[in-house]
């Protein structure tokens, strides 16, 4: 692999993944799905999308992809979660089920389906550490949220303290260990490509 253009893939299994895929084109990387192992080692970073968090994680042990996945992230590959791809990449979850594959790549304790289900999803502007400019507009779509994060989690944006925001004012809905960063919400929907072209600045530093 040439760090000259990176590869980055996304995690094809199921959800927002022609989003992705999209919004990295237009970052000047080389984007590719990624449903089996050898796809996997051929990437410098991978975006794992939102979706439904429990049938990715049974998915991801059907095409044998949890352990090579696991493997790569203890490494140091750098990856970003959305929604659900933030559930999968916590160490633990609230609400999930027994069954439930956790990634292990970030120390935080993620509530699932935080936000409510999908007819109750809610909107916000974040002020986003390391994001210049406007705030950045997050759609969240039966998001989870942190709900407590450990020494060495960076929390880049949490949900505004108003009255509109109700039980989600002050959420931690965006955080970063290292190279691994998620989200809450769902940049890939709304046409922002900041949060992605961040990601892409993490696997080139890496």
């Amino acid at each position: 692999m040439s760090a000259a253009q990176p590869v980055i893939g996304v995690l094809a299994l199921q959800g927002d993944v022609r989003e992705h895929l999209v919004a990295l084109a237009e970052c000047d990387v080389l984007a590719r799905p990624v449903r089996r192992a050898e796809e996997l080692a051929e990437v410098h970073g991978l975006v794992l999308p939102g979706g439904e968090s429990t049938t990715m994680s049974r998915l991801l042990a059907t095409f044998e992809l949890l352990d090579p996945l696991r493997a790569r992230l203890a490494e140091g590959m750098p990856a970003y979660g959305s929604c659900a791809g933030m559930i999968l990449l916590a160490n633990k979850v609230l609400d999930g089920r027994p069954d439930q594959h956790q990634l292990g790549a970030l120390n935080v304790v993620v509530r699932r389906n935080a936000f409510g289900r999908q007819v109750d999803s809610f909107e916000a502007d974040l002020d986003f550490t390391g994001i210049e400019g406007d705030p950045v507009h997050a759609v969240f779509i039966r998001a989870p949220w942190v709900e407590s994060a450990d020494t060495g989690v960076e929390v880049l944006a949490t949900v505004p303290d108003t009255p509109a925001a109700g039980e989600a004012a002050g959420r931690i809905v965006a955080v970063r260990q290292g190279p691994v960063l998620a989200t809450a919400f769902h940049p890939e929907l709304t046409g922002d490509g900041r949060v992605h072209r961040l990601f892409v600045q993490t696997v080139r530093a890496a």
